[in-house]
């Protein structure tokens, strides 16, 4: 749980030497390298010692079509670079002569004692990136020490998932057209035992997503959305795009009374995800939610709204500590993850960077995205003289 200040040292270093995470990987044909075998390791791996290297070898390890799908955002990405830059605009301003020489990650959500407040983001279809998709994910989470929250459009099972994972989990929901189907979804999480419920509320339709139709993407013959196998569509075809899911859910229609319906159905706490406006933040508090999750959707959904973490001290403003606040959207470093908790979040959650870390190495991938970015939190605590994540607040960044 404790980082002393020697073993931040050391772990800076060790990774660059000896063998890393050589065991052989299995690849199908949504993920298999352009340059490369099935089973083949990437030899960059055992020299990565950061996400970017991570990026650079899912990129080269990818199928085009899975690539522009993860990597793709809405109409021209001004929203997605804006997720980066905003993180890089902000300063930090250490303190000096503290004593950092043991740093602690933990933190609370939700009642959950976690190790660090690093959380892997719902997002769809792992299997894109590795043959066991949320599978390998969730094993990945658990070595991690990490929460993970499962999509309702994953490439697994939710039942399965919960089966492969040794740490705890969270179930986004996407709102059905057919409310008995979603009501059962509600219903196998809560059996299943995932201890929290996450709404999408940003998506009423599906955004400007220009990358994916250029490369006119569509699941590979052996995947489908595990989770609604069960549902009747239009005419009885199969979901093989994310529009054509998104065309089976209710949030055209959504709205507080729908959320509140969600509510009754469970004891868990519900949390929404996608809000970037303070008023709906405080809305969500008065509902009597148990969070918020301030995202702009990865950037995937409407074009030049701000970056997550430009709305994210408008609405811990506004909500104060009455409400958990979590924060996703462009999250690279040890170093964003500490401003965004300075911000007011009590957890970060990333993304993109889980399909970098299974295409490279499956759960051990997802394992090492997680140890760099809680190494990196911890040296960024530890050098800026705070040593608990309590401590982490506005004073924290240049003024």
């Amino acid at each position: 749980m404790h980082a002393d200040r020697r073993r931040l040292l050391l772990t800076a270093g060790a990774w660059t030497g000896g063998a890393l995470l050589q065991r052989g990987l299995v690849s199908c044909s949504s993920s298999r390298s352009r340059t490369s075998s099935p089973g083949d390791v990437d030899p960059a791996f055992a020299d990565v010692i950061s996400l970017t290297d991570l990026e650079d070898i899912a990129h080269r390890r990818m199928e085009h079509m899975a690539w522009e799908y993860v990597e793709g955002a809405a109409a021209d990405g001004i929203s997605l670079r804006w997720n980066r830059e905003a993180y890089e605009r902000i300063r930090l301003d250490p303190r000096v002569l503290r004593d950092v020489e043991k740093v602690d990650t933990r933190v609370n959500v939700l009642g959950l004692e976690l190790a660090h407040p690093i959380v892997l983001a719902p997002t769809a279809l792992h299997k894109l990136a590795h043959p066991e998709g949320e599978l390998a994910t969730a094993r990945g989470a658990g070595k991690g020490e990490a929460l993970m929250a499962l999509s309702t459009l994953a490439s697994s099972t939710l039942e399965d998932v919960m089966r492969a994972s040794s740490g705890p989990l969270w179930f986004q929901l996407y709102v059905q057209k057919d409310k008995g189907y979603t009501a059962e979804l509600v219903q196998r999480a809560e059996t299943a035992g995932y201890r929290a419920l996450v709404v999408t509320v940003d998506t009423p339709v599906d955004g400007a997503r220009y990358r994916q139709q250029r490369v006119k993407f569509h699941l590979p013959a052996e995947l489908d959305f595990a989770n609604l196998r069960g549902l009747a569509t239009e005419g009885g075809k199969k979901l093989d795009t994310e529009k054509g899911a998104f065309n089976n859910i209710l949030p055209q229609r959504l709205t507080w009374k729908d959320v509140e319906w969600l509510q009754s159905l469970t004891k868990l706490p519900v949390l929404i995800k996608g809000v970037l406006d303070a008023e709906d933040a405080v809305l969500a508090r008065k509902q009597g939610l148990a969070g918020v999750l301030v995202s702009n959707h990865g950037a995937r959904n409407l074009d030049t709204v701000p970056a997550s973490i430009d709305a994210l001290p408008r609405i811990t403003d506004a909500v104060g500590s009455d409400l958990t606040v979590l924060v996703d959207g462009g999250i690279r470093r040890g170093t964003d993850v500490l401003k965004a908790l300075a911000l007011g979040a009590r957890a970060v959650l990333v993304g993109r960077p889980i399909f970098h870390g299974l295409s490279a190495a499956g759960a051990e991938g997802v394992e090492r995205m997680l140890a760099i970015l809680r190494r990196e939190l911890e040296m960024a605590m530890a050098l800026s003289g705070r040593a608990k994540i309590a401590e982490l607040d506005r004073s924290v960044l240049w003024s």
